[in-house]
């Protein structure tokens, strides 16, 4: 599965044709869209009613990997590797495609513990050496949410966002060799809110790296 992060904000009046395309990524199973609204749009007269600083450090994080430090919106980061400017539809599917068309490394499934427990279970599908230092990662998000604008650039617009991302937690590591399985947090969502795993490297740095498998929870 391809995970599409849009770093994106409802102060940013070039993000509402990536808020829209990112809507348009749910309707692929092996594509996960995660909106992660960032914070430093807040000033010009609208405050995203979804930011998080941490979206904003996860995006100078990736821009320090990319060998860069300006950041931007819509910004899309494809896979934690390859970016693109969210708007630019061909642009955004070319790198996709990429991506899909690579054979997978690493394989995801959800069990069940014998006390009914939910478990993930992470095994590898290469006999070629993986990165030592992978992240097991939960990501929270509201599936759909849509929000009036009354202020700044986009005000009077009913702008709505898919897969907004309210929370990232780490919850294991392993080390690319022998299969392991690890205990879901629990909950796995808060109610009305959907959750996805995603297995991504750190570089040497500790910065977010490529990311190798990510699977749907709800």
């Amino acid at each position: 599965m391809t995970v599409v992060e849009l770093f994106t904000s409802q102060g940013c009046s070039s993000c509402p044709p990536a808020d829209a395309l990112l809507g348009k990524l749910v309707e692929y199973d092996n594509i996960l869209p995660l909106a992660m609204h960032v914070d430093y749009w807040d000033y010009i007269g609208w405050k995203d009613t979804f930011a998080k600083a941490a979206h904003t450090k996860r995006q100078k994080a990736y821009a320090y990997g990319f060998g860069t430090r300006s950041i931007y919106t819509p910004q899309m980061v494809i896979g934690g590797i390859d970016q693109a400017v969210g708007s630019h539809v061909v642009e955004v599917m070319d790198v996709i495609h990429r991506h899909q068309a690579k054979t997978p490394r690493v394989v995801l499934q959800t069990t069940t513990s014998d006390a009914g427990a939910p478990r993930l279970r992470v095994a590898r599908m290469t006999h070629r050496a993986l990165p030592g230092n992978i992240l097991v990662q939960i990501v929270r998000f509201w599936p759909m949410a849509q929000v009036n604008i009354s202020r700044g650039e986009n005000a009077g617009l009913s702008i709505t966002s898919t897969n907004v991302v309210t929370d990232i937690q780490g919850f294991g590591a392993w080390d690319g060799m022998e299969t392991v399985e690890f205990d879901l947090p629990v909950p796995v969502a808060p109610e009305g809110q959907s959750a996805a795993i995603v297995l991504q490297t750190a570089t040497k740095g500790g910065y977010p790296g490529e990311i190798l498998a990510a699977i749907k929870l709800n």
